[in-house]
């Protein structure tokens, strides 16, 4: 039987929150109340900090009402695999008028999502880049399909800490439709940011100068 993730608790926000997350990471997961024995087949369980102490189990993960439930499912995945952490992580990303983000931690496909303009992609990269801090090995890898990609580029190097590699992806071929050949805004760019991860690309020369010339050089590359 596939591992599991168990959601364990009577908090009605904390369950919506966090059922909603695994659903759309697609993670296999079940629903136990405190006190119920835990399959054996579950890697970890996520319930808030009142209820830890009704569970008997040893690889609890304690999520916060009033915070995000990603980090906290990003934990439950890194510990259902039995990893101390992350080697290597690598953030696609799919630049256009919707900005497809995947992250893609040890080969898997952890976490995909949508931004809307520079701004909110920038921050979104940030927040990621600290969730997965503790792993061996960062990379942003970014498609160069449209011409927002060298200004998202140039933005990062300032941004990023100097140790998260910076890669220019080649983005022929990557906007292909999705199988059940969906057009909804969105899908088609997470599939193109997934598959920006697992293409090598150019890297980037980090250090915060000269960005512009650097990143028109690297304009017309096929991949």
């Amino acid at each position: 039987m596939k591992d599991k993730v168990a959601v364990v608790t009577v908090s009605g926000k904390a369950y919506y929150l966090l059922i909603t997350e695994l659903k759309e990471r697609n993670v296999d997961f079940v629903s136990l109340m405190p006190g119920e024995p835990v399959p054996a087949e579950v890697k970890a369980v996520i319930t808030t900090a009142k209820e830890a102490p009704l569970i008997k189990y040893e690889r609890i993960l304690v999520f916060d009402e009033n915070g995000s439930p990603s980090s906290v499912v990003n934990e439950a995945l890194r510990v259902s695999q039995g990893k101390e952490r992350y080697e290597k992580v690598v953030i696609g990303v799919d630049p256009g008028e919707v900005f497809g983000v995947a992250v893609v931690a040890d080969g898997k496909v952890t976490e995909t999502g949508n931004c809307l303009g520079l701004s909110e992609v920038e921050k979104e990269i940030g927040n990621l880049v600290k969730r997965f801090s503790s792993s061996e090995e960062v990379k942003v890898k970014i498609g160069n399909g449209v011409s927002v990609y060298k200004q998202l580029v140039e933005d990062l190097d300032l941004e990023l800490p100097s140790e998260v590699a910076l890669e220019v992806v080649s983005e022929a071929g990557t906007d292909r439709p999705t199988k059940d050949g969906s057009h909804r805004r969105g899908l088609r760019d997470i599939a193109s940011a997934i598959r920006i991860a697992a293409r090598s690309g150019h890297v980037f020369p980090r250090g915060g100068t000269s960005k512009r010339s650097g990143v028109e050089e690297k304009a017309d590359f096929s991949g």
